[in-house]
């Protein structure tokens, strides 16, 4: 948990993680797990995150945070991406805890 929080200290200029928090040059992320990608209410997304067509997960959230640029062209995400696996599974751990992830019931 230490290490998600501290590779998350990257995405803290752009992004909240607590319930209700502001969009800022991005948008808040609780809840993000389960969301349809391009919906929280009140974020000016990019047309291409708008018609992305799909819903976050562990997955999609692995590959975006690999390359951002490259995982869905004509986004506004300018972060260049979290090379390391160990990182990027830390810290979507980390955001699991702090968004309010609910795993789905079976």
């Amino acid at each position: 948990m230490d290490n998600g929080r501290r590779v998350f200290a990257r995405c803290r200029s752009c992004h909240t993680v607590t319930e209700g928090g502001p969009n800022m040059t991005g948008p808040n992320l609780y809840g993000v797990f389960g969301q349809q990608a391009g919906a929280h209410a009140g974020f000016n997304y990019s047309t291409a995150m708008k018609e992305a067509g799909f819903v976050w997960d562990g997955e999609r959230l692995d590959e975006w945070l690999e390359n951002p640029r490259t995982f869905l062209k004509g986004t506004k995400m300018s972060f260049a991406g979290i090379p390391d696996a160990t990182d990027r599974r830390d810290v979507i751990a980390f955001l699991k805890v702090e968004t309010g992830y609910a795993p789905p019931q079976s």
